[in-house]
C-alpha cells in the first residue's frame, strides 16, 4: 500500500518541502540539534522502508558505510573540542568532532532519504500539475525535457546497435570506445536538433501561442487533502518558532552545550517527531485499514 500517493501533489509538495527545510535549516552550527537531525533521518529511512520494503536493500548497507565514514572522517580532520579520547600522531581525537561528525552525517542521509521519497511519490505528471498554473511555458518546457531524456537513451541505443551492425563501434579497448562514443555523440546531436525543430513546427501547426491554454487534471483536492497540508503547515510554524526561539540550539565546540529542556523544547521536539513519521503514520493506517477490510470478506 502506497497512501500518500494518493494525496493532492499540492499537499505532498507542502508536506516535504516542511520537512526537508527544516532538516536543511538545522545544519546551522547554532541550530545544529543532533536529536532534531535523528528524528529526520528516522523518519525518512522509516517512511522509505515502509513504501520499499526489501526494494534496493543494497542501497541502505552503502548508506550506514557512508553514515560512518562522515562521522569518523570529522574527528580525523577537525580537533576542536576539549574532551580528548585518543591521539593520533600528536593529533588529537576529541569527543565533540565525533559527536558533530554523526549529526552532520544524519542529517545529509536523512535529506538524501527525504528526497528519495520523493521523487518516487512526485512524478513528471504531477510536478508538472504543480508548476502547470504557476508557469505554463516552464511547465512545457520540463515536460518536453522529460520527455527527450527517454526518447534520447532510447535513440542512443538504436544508434549504438546500428552502428555495431555495419562494424563501425567497438568497445574491446579504450580508445575503439572513445572513437565510437564520439561518432555516436556527433549522430545523436544531429537527431536531437533535427527533431527540435520538427517539434517546433508541429506546435506552430497546431496553433500553440495563439490562445490561452487549458488545463486538464485528474488530481482533484479533497479533505483528507486539507487535513494533511494544514497539519504540515501547523507543525512547520510550530517547530519553527521554536527553532527562532532558540530553545533547542545546540553547540559542539568548544564544548556540548545546550539552551536546556524547556516546555518550547519539549513541544518542537515532538512536533517535528510527528511531522518526521507523518508519512509512516498514513502508510502503516491504510496498510491496517486494508486488512481490516479483507478480514471482512
Amino acid at each position: 500500500m502506497k497512501a500518500f500517493d494518493n494525496y493532492n501533489p499540492i499537499t505532498v509538495f507542502i508536506y516535504f518541502a516542511s520537512v526537508i527545510t527544516i532538516g536543511m535549516f538545522c545544519l546551522n552550527p547554532v541550530t545544529m540539534n543532533p536529536l532534531i537531525l535523528f528524528l529526520s533521518l528516522a523518519g525518512a529511512v522509516t517512511t522509505y522502508l515502509i513504501r520499499n520494503r526489501t526494494e534496493g536493500a543494497q542501497s541502505h548497507l552503502f548508506f550506514f558505510v557512508m553514515f560512518i565514514l562522515l562521522t569518523v572522517i570529522n574527528p580525523l580532520f577537525n580537533h576542536n573540542g576539549v574532551t580528548v579520547l585518543l591521539i593520533i600522531n600528536n593529533n588529537p581525537v576529541t569527543l565533540e568532532a565525533l559527536l558533530y561528525g554523526a549529526a552532520s552525517a544524519a542529517a545529509i542521509i536523512g535529506v538524501i532519504y527525504w528526497f528519495r521519497s520523493f521523487s518516487q511519490i512526485m512524478t513528471s505528471d504531477k510536478l508538472l500539475y504543480i508548476l502547470g498554473n504557476i508557469s505554463p511555458k516552464f511547465a512545457l518546457i520540463l515536460s518536453m525535457t522529460l520527455r527527450y531524456v527517454p526518447m534520447f537513451e532510447k535513440q542512443t541505443q538504436k544508434v549504438i546497435q546500428a552502428q555495431r551492425g555495419l562494424g563501425l563501434y567497438s568497445d574491446t579497448d579504450f580508445m575503439s570506445r572513445v572513437r565510437g562514443g564520439t561518432r555516436v555523440f556527433s549522430v545523436m546531436v544531429t537527431w536531437a536538433l533535427e527533431n527540435g525543430v520538427i517539434t517546433s513546427d508541429s506546435m506552430t501547426a497546431r496553433g500553440y501561442g495563439i490562445t490561452k491554454r487549458t488545463f486538464f487534471s485528474i488530481f482533484k483536492f479533497r479533505r483528507q487533502d486539507i487535513i494533511l497540508s494544514a497539519a504540515s503547515v501547523i507543525l512547520f510554524l510550530i517547530i519553527l518558532a521554536g527553532v527562532i526561539s532558540g530553545s533547542v540550539n545546540f553547540k559542539f565546540y568548544p564544548e556540548i552545550s545546550y539552551a536546556g529542556t524547556t516546555v518550547i523544547s519539549v513541544i518542537t521536539y515532538i512536533a517535528y517527531g510527528l511531522l518526521a513519521f507523518l508519512p509512516a503514520f498514513t502508510e502503516s493506517g491504510e496498510e491496517l485499514r486494508w486488512k481490516y477490510l479483507k478480514s471482512r470478506i
